[in-house]
C-alpha cells in the first residue's frame, strides 16, 4: 500500500533531458515536456497542468486523491480512509462491511480528515539561503524557523483557516519553494466498499501482481456546509486504459532518499530500520493479542494493526536494497566521484568543504542522542498509536507556544498550523480506553527498558510503580477522552493547563522541559549540521551537472509520466491487467481471499471480463496511494494504491524494467458502483450525467 498528509503561475514548460527510462517525480512547475514528447509525441500544454494541478488534492494524514466531479467528490483509496472509518465505526463497523450514503444529508463528516488543493508554487530560494548563510547550530535552526514562519504567515495573510502555506525543501536544500494550498477541513464519507474487497488478498497479495482489490473511497468536500464548488475535475473515463497507453499519476509521494550519500544510508539501515523493524514487530504482537480478545477489540486494533503490517514489509523492502551490494557499490562510486570533483579545483574545495566528514560527525552525535529523542520527544516511550498523551502534550506545547513570536515557536505551533492541530484536539473520534491502556502500559515498558530502570527520568515517570499501573491511572483518571474538555483547555491556554490536574496533562508539563531540552539538542547538533551538509553537497551536484534532475520527494504534488505495461518474472511474463473473473477464480471463501457477500449476489449480474487492477511502469512511491492515472486527455483512467514488490526498492533507487505502480481501473470502479452497491447516483455523477 502506497501511504504514511487556484491557478498556478508561471509554469515553467521545461525542457530536460533524461533521467533514465521515464524514471522520475517531477514538480508540477518543472516538468520534462521534451523527453515526454520525444518518448510519447505528447506533452501537456499549460492549461493541462494548471486543470490537473486544481485537480488533485493532497490528504494532509498521508495520501493524495482527485476531485472527479464538479459537486466537491473526491476519489482516494480505501486504506487511506481507514482512520475516517474507524473513528465513524461507533455503531458498526465501517472497515469490515463498508458504507454508502444514498442522498448527500446521509453524508458523515470524517472527524479528522484536511484535503488540500495546491493554488501556487513560488521560489522562495534566495530568501531562505540568504537567511542561513554562514549559520551553524542553535543559530541556523533559529534563522531556518525565523525564515520560514516570515514567508508562511505573508502567505496565508491571516487566513489560516482557508489557506495552508508550507515552505518545501528541495534537493535537499540546493533550492526552496513555496507551495499554497486552499484547505478543506469539512471532508465527508460519501461511499466505501468492504475491507474483504478493498484489500482482497490481503498481507499476502501486498506489494504484488496480479491483483484483485477495489481500494476506493469516495469523500466530498463542503464549504460553508455544502458541497464544495469543484469546477476543474478530472472526468471519469467509462472504460479506462488500454496496453500501452500512455499515463500520468500526480500525487504527493512522501519521501526518498535517491539523491542521499550512502553513509546516510547506511547509517539509516543499521541503526533506524533494523531496530524499527525489532519495534514494530514487538509491537504488532501486543496489538494482535488484544485483537484476540473480541470482536470490538479487533475492531479497535485494526487500523492500526494495517498499518504496521504495511510498513513491516515496506521496511523489510528496504533493508533488501540497502543490503544489496551492487546498489551500494553504485552510491559509494557516485559519491566518490563527486567528492573528486570537488577536491580537484581550489576554489570548489574553499566553497563546497567536506560535507561528507560534517555528516559523519553528525550521525556520530545521532547514535548517543537518538534513543532518547525518540522515546522523550517522538513518544514512543509514553503512547505509541494512542491518542491520550500526544493529545496532552499538544494542549500543552500550544498553550506555552501561543504567547510566543509566530517565529519563535515550535513549527508545528505556528499560526498556519494551528488550524490542522485545533482539527485533531477537537476531534469527535472514539477514544478506547481498555485499547489505550495497553498502549501506554508497553510504550512506557519500552521506556523502562531502553533507558534504564535507573534512569532519572524514568523514575520521575513510573515512581515506585509498574508501567502497568501507570497506564491504567492514568488512563482511568485522565478526562481527555471527552473531546469538550480538550476545546475548554485549548481555547483556556496557558491559565487552563497551568490550572488543570488532569493526570495526563499532568505528565505531559512535568515531562516537557526535559523533553524539549533532548529535541534541542538533537537539532543543533545533528538536524542542524545535517542540513548544511546535505545542502553544500546538493550546490555541487548543482554546479557539476545543472538543475535540470528531479528532486527527491517531499509530500508536495509530483507528476510522473509512464504507460500501462506488465514486466517479465523469471523468465515469465506478467501482463498488465486482471478482470473480474480472476477474482472469483481467486476465491478461496477464506480470509484474507475472501469474497464479500454482496460480490458472491451480484456475480451473474456483472461482466466479468471488466478490467480489474492494471500495472504501470510510473515511478511512485508511499504517498501517492490514491492518486489518479490519468491520460493524455486529462481524465481519470484509475486509482494509484500500490505498487510491486519490485518498487519497495523506489525510496533509494528506480528500475524501470521491473518497478511497477498498481491501480483500480475506472471500468472497475463504475462495473462495481452500479452492479454490486447499487448507487445509481454515484454512477451517474462519476459519468457527468447527475442533475
Amino acid at each position: 500500500m502506497r501511504y504514511l498528509k487556484g491557478t498556478m503561475l508561471g509554469v515553467l514548460l521545461v525542457a530536460t533531458p533524461a533521467a533514465f527510462a521515464d524514471e522520475g517525480m517531477w514538480t508540477l512547475d518543472h516538468l520534462p515536456l521534451q523527453q515526454m514528447k520525444q518518448r510519447y509525441g505528447f506533452a501537456p500544454d499549460a492549461a493541462w497542468i494548471s486543470r490537473v494541478q486544481k485537480s488533485t488534492v493532497r490528504l494532509a494524514e498521508g495520501c493524495s486523491g482527485s476531485f472527479v466531479s464538479p459537486d466537491g467528490l473526491v476519489m482516494t483509496n480505501h486504506h487511506c480512509a481507514n482512520s475516517c472509518l474507524s473513528q465513524l465505526s461507533t455503531t458498526g463497523n465501517f472497515m469490515e462491511n463498508g458504507f454508502s450514503a444514498s442522498r448527500r444529508e446521509d453524508e458523515p463528516k470524517c472527524p479528522e480528515v484536511e484535503l488540500n488543493q495546491l493554488d501556487t508554487i513560488t521560489d522562495v530560494t534566495d530568501k531562505v539561503l540568504g537567511a542561513l548563510n554562514g549559520k551553524d547550530g542553535a543559530e541556523r535552526i533559529k534563522a531556518e524557523r525565523a525564515v520560514e514562519s516570515d514567508v508562511e504567515k505573508g502567505c496565508v495573510a491571516g487566513d489560516a483557516k482557508a489557506w495552508r502555506c508550507d515552505v518545501v525543501k528541495l534537493y535537499n536544500g540546493g533550492r526552496y519553494a513555496l507551495y499554497k494550498y486552499k484547505r478543506f477541513q469539512d471532508v465527508r464519507l460519501v461511499f466505501a466498499p468492504e475491507q474483504s474487497i478493498a484489500f482482497f488478498g490481503g498481507d499476502p497479495d501486498n506489494f504484488n501482481f496480479p491483483r484483485y482489490d477495489l481500494d476506493v473511497t469516495f469523500f466530498r468536500a463542503y464549504v460553508d456546509g455544502k458541497p464544495a464548488k469543484t469546477p476543474d475535475y478530472l472526468p471519469f473515463s467509462p472504460k479506462g486504459p488500454k496496453a500501452g497507453d500512455m499515463t500520468f499519476v500526480v500525487g504527493n509521494p512522501g519521501s526518498t532518499q535517491r539523491a542521499v550519500p550512502w553513509a546516510q544510508l547506511e547509517d539509516m539501515r543499521d541503526h533506524k530500520l533494523v531496530p524499527s523493524v525489532a519495534f514494530l514487530s514487538e509491537l504488532r504482537g501486543v496489538l494482535w493479542e488484544y485483537g484476540r480478545r473480541g470482536d470490538e477489540q479487533a475492531k479497535q486494533a485494526q487500523d492500526l494493526l494495517f498499518g504496521f503490517d504495511n510498513s513491516l514489509k515496506v521496511y523489510r523492502g528496504w533493508l533488501e536494497t540497502l543490503t544489496d551490494k551492487r546498489f551500494q557499490q553504485t552510491k559509494q562510486q557516485d559519491d566518490a566521484a563527486l567528492r573528486q570533483w570537488i577536491a580537484a579545483d581550489g576554489s570548489r574545495r574553499e566553497k563546497f568543504g567536506d560535507p561528507w566528514a560534517d555528516l559523519a560527525k553528525a550521525q556520530s552525535k545521532a547514535l548517543e542522542l537518538r534513543d532518547r529523542f525518540n522515546l522523550l520527544e517522538n513518544g514512543r516511550g509514553f503512547d505509541v498509536g494512542g491518542q491520550l498523551f500526544m493529545q496532552a502534550r499538544t494542549l500543552v506545547r500550544a498553550a506555552a507556544e501561543h504567547g510566543k513570536p509566530d517565529g519563535e515557536r515550535l513549527p508545528e505551533y505556528r499560526d498556519a498550523n494551528l488550524p490542522a492541530l485545533e482539527q485533531q484536539v477537537v476531534s469527535t473520534a472514539p477514544v478506547y480506553p481498555a485499547f489505550e491502556t495497553t498502549l501506554m502500559s508497553w510504550s512506557l515498558e519500552k521506556l523502562r527498558q531502553i533507558l534504564g530502570a535507573d534512569d532519572p527520568f524514568v523514575k520521575q515517570v513510573l515512581g515506585t510503580h509498574s508501567p502497568a499501573q501507570v497506564a491504567d491511572s492514568l488512563v482511568k483518571g485522565t478526562k481527555l477522552a471527552d473531546p469538550a474538555a480538550r476545546k475548554a483547555l485549548w481555547e483556556g491556554g496557558e491559565t487552563a493547563i497551568a490550572a488543570s490536574n488532569d493526570p495526563m496533562i499532568v505528565l505531559a508539563r512535568s515531562v516537557d522541559p526535559e523533553a524539549r531540552a533532548i529535541r534541542k539538542q538533537y537539532e543543533d547538533e545533528v538536524s542542524a549540521p545535517t542540513s548544511k551538509a546535505e545542502e553544500a553537497i546538493a550546490q555541487a551536484r548543482f554546479a557539476r551537472d545543472g538543475t535540470s534532475n528531479y528532486p527527491d520527494a517531499t509530500f508536495s504534488p509530483r507528476l510522473s509520466f509512464g504507460k500501462v505495461v506488465g514486466w517479465k518474472e523469471k523468465g515469465k511474463d506478467v501482463p498488465p491487467f486482471t478482470d473480474f473473473a480472476g477474482a472469483y477464480t481467486r476465491a478461496t471463501g477464506a480470509d484474507p481471499f475472501r469474497l464479500p457477500d454482496s460480490w458472491i449476489k451480484a456475480k451473474s449480474s456483472l461482466d466479468l471480463s471488466t478490467p480489474f487492477d492494471f500495472v504501470t511502469d510510473n515511478d511512485i512511491i508511499g504517498g501517492n496511494s490514491g492518486s489518479p492515472v490519468i491520460d493524455r486527455e486529462g481524465h481519470a483512467i484509475g486509482l494509484i494504491f500500490d505498487g510491486n514488490i519490485h518498487s519497495l526498492g523506489g525510496d533509494f533507487t528506480f528500475d524501470g524494467t521491473m518497478n511497477r505502480a498498481v491501480a483500480v481501473d475506472t471500468a472497475a470502479l463504475l462495473e462495481a458502483v452500479r452492479k454490486v452497491y447499487h448507487l445509481p447516483e454515484l454512477a451517474k455523477e462519476l459519468e457527468g450525467k447527475r442533475q
